[in-house]
């Protein structure tokens, strides 16, 4: 039976990234993320909720997080989820899931940018220049850029021809959001 282990989140950092080195000199980054859902429930009020999440990256994408983002910035990530389990030091035992960071984008935070590459390291204003260009996905394992996440398609005819990757995605409604 075949597994998948896929995680998408998107999110502010909840603290400054921590970034250190395993014996190997591969470079290692824990982060938090804090992921913000708003709801109306039956009885008409206004809901929020905020999940917290604790993600780690390795090698180069570490030291990219760590160089460019600080508590507060919102990213999007892709990775996966991994239980680590421990013994704590009074003797329990202890357990937390986590996502690992396979890819992730830097993501514009509302007339602000994130730092990159001969940006600005404090996020500051840039409301009196051009917007910044969209910044690409960094793929882990490739130690390259990856492909841009895309919009979920509608179901398809199984018998049809497969879309091509040069078609774009369909626009989706308000009402085929299932939540």
């Amino acid at each position: 039976m075949p597994n998948l282990n896929k995680v998408m989140l998107m999110g502010n950092l909840t603290r400054d990234p921590q970034l250190s080195y395993l014996p190997s000199q591969t470079a290692v980054v824990e982060i938090g993320v804090a992921i913000n859902r708003s709801w109306t429930g039956q009885d008409g009020q206004k809901k929020e909720e905020t999940t917290f999440v604790d993600c780690s990256a390795f090698g180069k994408t570490a030291e990219t997080i760590s160089k460019y983002l600080k508590k507060g910035r919102p990213i999007f990530l892709e990775g996966r989820l991994k239980y680590d389990q421990w013994e704590a030091q009074d003797g329990s035992k202890r357990s937390k899931l986590r996502v690992v960071i396979e890819n992730f984008q830097f993501i514009d935070s509302g007339g602000q940018r994130t730092a990159a590459p001969g940006g600005d390291a404090d996020g500051g204003d840039v409301s009196n220049s051009a917007p910044p260009a969209p910044r690409p996905a960094f793929n882990r394992a490739a130690g390259r850029p990856a492909a841009a996440p895309q919009a979920p398609r509608p179901a398809a005819n199984m018998d049809a021809d497969p879309p091509s990757h040069d078609e774009e995605a369909p626009p989706i409604t308000d009402s085929e959001i299932p939540f």
